[in-house]
């Protein structure tokens, strides 16, 4: 598949905001993109205000419905494998890996995760990185710019590459206007000891697929997907 999985150091980190900036601005550009996130859970919390849930916000950037975006979706804002196991049931990788080739069927694929890299998607120890290596994407880590994300942020980037991933770069948001010393050092500490490219994506006021789009440009996509010519252009209508 061709496409960018996208997790963070952290759970509400903007990896969220991330997957949809780059979604929507691959559909923006006319490029065939799909979406994918393979669980979501919290569905009993009221969302934040003016913000779509995870796969609703996807499926609105990919032109896809949220269930076809996310296979498992769950009430309690608990860990994937415990939420599959109050509501009596497990979550199945096949399935997860059969929903993100189909949704990348054709198409440039961006998946979303669940927290990190190792948060346990079944009881038996199935991590969200067995999931990315068996896609077989690169990766895009997104972080906090803010204290201690220098040892979280190094810390994901040597469990990923440990285990053969790829890492495309790393995004600092939500990046201020003014940033202080401290998160300029935090962008530039990681640059050098990961030896890693650092983005920056501000503060989205609003969430709609042009405001995102928009984002989205700001972020190096064709250093980490290649040059667009070579993307799968949706068809016309």
């Amino acid at each position: 598949m061709r496409g960018l999985f996208v997790t963070g150091t952290d759970t509400e980190v903007g990896k969220s905001v991330v997957a949809a900036a780059l979604t929507a601005a691959l559909a923006a550009r006319g490029v065939a993109v799909g979406a994918f996130k393979p669980v979501v859970t919290g569905l009993d919390d009221a969302p934040e205000a003016g913000k779509p849930r995870d796969h609703e916000l996807l499926a609105a950037c990919a032109g896809m419905t949220p269930a076809e975006v996310a296979p498992y979706r769950f009430g309690p804002a608990v860990s994937p494998h415990l939420a599959a196991e109050l509501a009596g049931t497990v979550i199945d990788p096949t399935i997860l890996i059969e929903t993100a080739r189909r949704n990348g069927d054709g198409r440039t694929l961006i998946a979303e995760g669940v927290g990190g890299l190792l948060v346990p998607l079944t009881v038996v120890g199935t991590l969200v990185l067995d999931l990315i290596v068996a896609l077989g994407l690169p990766l895009v880590i997104v972080a906090r710019p803010g204290l201690g994300t220098i040892n979280h942020t190094l810390l994901t980037l040597q469990v990923a590459r440990a285990a053969g991933v790829t890492v495309r770069g790393v995004v600092m948001t939500p990046w201020p206007d003014a940033p202080t010393a401290m998160q300029r050092s935090n962008r530039s500490t990681v640059e050098a000891l990961g030896d890693i490219p650092v983005a920056a994506l501000p503060h989205l006021a609003d969430f709609t697929p042009q405001r995102l789009a928009e984002a989205g440009e700001l972020l190096p996509i064709d250093d980490w997907l290649g040059h667009p010519g070579t993307y799968a252009k949706r068809p016309p209508g």
